[in-house]
């Protein structure tokens, strides 16, 4: 392996040793750094970071061009301070043009109307592993994913705690949960323990076959879920299960400005509950939801006295 490869190796390992799981850097990267040698050049210059960047197809967008600038800077800080000939390309040449979706929120009727469509499915255990894993979703803001990879014995009974375990980030966390939480958790898990003789996998929530849940069909059942409560033709795109997250945190927002409470004292508490990396991404929601920001507006007005 040539001096640039080892150092990418070194790199990836210590930036997934801080918590980033970088998957597509460890394929992207490698080809980088192929690209590199293959122009005879044993460190990074600007030239060769925009040529590799833009060597996509026609199609590619100019995003996708942007955030593989943006991988090659931060292997290029890296190298920096082993190599001074080392360059770091500018962000502004390719410069991001994807604004952040502005999120469609479940209402109280919209989140019935699923359950309900999921509590419909003719295998019981399926009813109960959709039903249940909406339901869990909207109560407690978790990501699909850390739902998907919880395990039976993540759920702590006697301390009514949800474990999630190295998620995004590499953040573990606790969630407490409210008794009629747990109690149709323990429903579900009756059921699904019911079904099955025995179950290959430590997974809390199971498909058909008994194993863990796959994203793309817990989607593409999840889609199916919301055309028959009637969300598709609500929505200028189809729904989406990240959108329990923020659901719940723009409500958690909504009932601390309601109640008068420091919002942005309280905001670290939110990030921590969400598994965010800083509270600089829960505060995003403020600027996404009209009634919220509103909101924020009309106390910041207060503390002003009324002046405008």
């Amino acid at each position: 392996m040539s001096g640039l490869g080892l150092a990418l190796d070194d790199y990836l390992k210590l930036r997934r040793g801080l918590g980033y799981k970088l998957e597509q850097e460890q394929k992207l990267l490698p080809d980088f750094v192929a690209y590199l040698e293959g122009h005879n050049s044993y460190f990074v210059t600007t030239k060769l970071s925009l040529e590799w960047a833009t060597l996509t197809p026609t199609v590619a967008s100019p995003d996708r061009k942007s955030k593989r600038l943006c991988m090659v800077r931060g292997f290029a800080k890296y190298l920096r301070a082993f190599d001074s000939r080392t360059e770091v390309a500018s962000q502004e040449l390719l410069p991001r043009c994807r604004k952040r979706v502005t999120p469609n929120l479940y209402s109280d009727k919209d989140i019935v109307e699923l359950l309900k469509a999921a509590k419909e499915i003719s295998t019981p255990v399926q009813a109960g592993t959709y039903s249940t894993l909406i339901g869990l979703l909207a109560v407690t803001g978790m990501r699909i994913g850390e739902a998907m990879a919880l395990d039976r014995t993540d759920i702590d009974w006697d301390n009514k705690l949800l474990v999630v375990g190295d998620s995004k980030f590499g953040k573990s966390r606790e969630l407490l949960l409210h008794p009629t939480t747990l109690d149709a958790l323990r429903a579900y898990a009756q059921i699904r323990d019911q079904s099955f003789a025995s179950l290959p996998t430590p997974s809390f929530f199971v498909s058909l076959a008994g194993k863990r849940l796959i994203y793309t069909s817990v989607r593409t059942n999840f889609i199916s879920l919301a055309r028959r409560a009637g969300l598709c033709d609500k929505r200028p795109r189809l729904p989406r299960l990240h959108e329990f997250r923020h659901t719940f945190a723009v409500r958690t927002l909504l009932r601390w400005y309601k109640d008068g409470l420091n919002v942005e004292s309280r905001l670290p508490l939110l990030s921590t509950y969400l598994g965010h990396v800083s509270p600089t991404n829960t505060y995003w929601y403020l600027t996404a939801t009209p009634e919220l920001l509103r909101l924020a507006a009309e106390r910041r007005k207060r503390g002003r006295g009324g002046k405008s």
